[in-house]
């Protein structure tokens, strides 16, 4: 089992990036999914989930209204495109899946699959 984030990079205040959170061997559909990231020496922070199983979204304060999570089941693949860029976003980014089918972010999720992250760096 293993999620693997990519798309991170170096960009601008006020650009965008996307993110992809790919599966292997297990699959995204009917389970909560979640993106977090984190600064070192700073406590990691969740920032969007999403239920695969009717598409609800949620988002940290922090992002809303920048940040989309999306899904797309056939590609066994979770999304979450970043607008409006600010350094303060600026960490190590990773995805993490509950492995119970059935699971949705509303439901308190457990995220004991957990992929590796990808940077996403904000500066001039």
């Amino acid at each position: 089992v293993q999620l693997q984030a990519s798309g991170g990079g170096l960009v601008q205040p006020g650009g965008s990036l996307r993110l992809s959170c790919a599966a292997s061997r297990f699959s995204l559909d009917h389970r909560a999914i979640g993106w977090f990231r984190q600064v070192p020496g700073k406590e990691r922070e969740w920032v969007s989930c999403i239920s695969s199983s009717d598409g609800s979204t949620y988002y940290a304060d922090s992002v809303k209204g920048r940040f989309t999570i999306s899904g797309d089941n056939a590609k066994n693949t979770v999304y979450l495109q970043m607008n409006s860029l600010k350094p303060d976003d600026t960490a190590n980014y990773y995805c993490a899946a509950d492995r119970r089918y059935g699971s949705s972010c509303h439901d308190g999720p457990n995220f004991n699959i957990r992929g590796q992250g990808t940077q996403v760096t904000v500066s001039s």
